[in-house]
């Protein structure tokens, strides 16, 4: 938000948050609302999301995200428009998937695929998936080997109406932590879970 506390968000920013509110999460999602970063832009908002361990009776992280809108109505050149999202999603694997050469690449489109099946409207995308392959050593020597999967994107969307935008990054989240799409029209790879038998 802007320096001065008591400045009345332009209307577009208004109703894009609104609609944002209006976008009901997935039911494995918990989201919360999270203070969103000051510098980046005179308006912005975030979210952070994580999956609901639906199956087992433990506090086991099986994925989460950030989501973050932002608003200039300078409109920057980078962004060809007023708003810009960012988002992250996270969700740990097991080993033998970490090392598949293609699994970047599929978390990707399935990013690009959640977007489009729930007519989000957007230009000037770009990001990266990100492997991370881990080893513990001395007391983490127990942890044994792990694997996770890092997705950071941003993208312009092309009208204030985000609901469609943060029900596909949810839609991410849900599918990197091994839960099946919401919608059809997402493919779908089996990517086994660290951890979740």
């Amino acid at each position: 938000m802007p320096d001065t506390p008591t400045a009345t968000p332009p209307a577009p920013f208004t109703a894009a948050v609104a609609s944002i509110s209006a976008a009901p999460p997935r039911p494995e999602l918990a989201v919360t609302e999270i203070p969103a970063p000051g510098t980046l832009a005179p308006y912005s908002f975030a979210l952070a999301a994580d999956v609901v361990p639906a199956r087992h009776h433990s506090d086991s992280d099986i994925g989460t995200g950030r989501f973050v809108v932002l608003y200039d109505p300078s409109e920057p050149d980078a962004w060809g428009g007023p708003f810009r999202v960012i988002c992250y999603a996270q969700a740990p694997l097991e080993t033998e998937m970490g090392v598949d050469p293609f699994l970047a690449d599929v978390a990707w489109s399935w990013l690009v695929d959640a977007l489009g099946t729930r007519g989000a409207r957007y230009q000037a995308v770009s990001g990266t998936a990100t492997r991370i392959l881990s080893t513990g050593f001395g007391e983490l020597e127990v942890q044994g080997d792990g694997a996770q999967i890092e997705l950071r994107a941003s993208w312009s969307p092309l009208d204030a109406d985000l609901g469609p935008h943060v029900q596909g990054w949810g839609d991410l989240l849900c599918m990197l932590a091994g839960l099946p799409p919401a919608v059809e029209g997402v493919s779908v790879l089996s990517v086994r879970r660290a951890g979740r038998e």
